[in-house]
């Protein structure tokens, strides 16, 4: 084990290994994602996805978030604006709840959003949503 030196001089002990999980590293790789894909910056948004990677919604699953990224830009196209109504992080897990406010016939869609994560990095996301203001458009958003 190395040390470093603290603000006073003293010498702190620093880890071996990875960086354990805290919620505050979750709340930075959730923030950053969800801030950065509704930016429609895919580029962002893939810095904070690790492999392996799932995405879950009603209407689409994806192994690969090559492919879950390349759906971002038709995603942000149809969004006007998001609202987040809470936010709950936990070691390796969180929770965002937002209104997703789009130029679609579906008009404002209340959303929960789940990720998972390991070593900062999201490895899987669970959207839930009532798709019943879809249905119309579904042909469109279906892969």
């Amino acid at each position: 084990m190395t040390t470093d030196r603290g603000d006073a001089g003293e010498h702190l002990p620093t880890r071996p290994g990875p960086i354990p999980d805290t919620p505050e590293r979750t709340r930075h790789a959730v923030r950053g994602y969800h801030e950065a894909r509704f930016r429609g910056d895919a580029t962002a948004a893939a810095a904070y996805l690790g492999e392996p990677f799932r995405f879950q919604s009603p209407f689409i699953t994806s192994d690969d978030r090559t492919e879950h990224l390349a759906t971002l830009p038709g995603f942000v196209s149809i969004v006007t604006g998001v609202d987040l109504i809470s936010e709950l992080y936990g070691e390796a897990e969180a929770t965002l709840v937002y209104d997703v406010h789009t130029a679609t016939p579906a008009g404002t869609q209340r959303t929960a959003e789940h990720f998972r994560l390991d070593g900062g990095v999201i490895t899987s996301i669970t959207l839930v949503f009532d798709t019943a203001p879809w249905q119309p458009m579904r042909e469109w958003i279906e892969p």
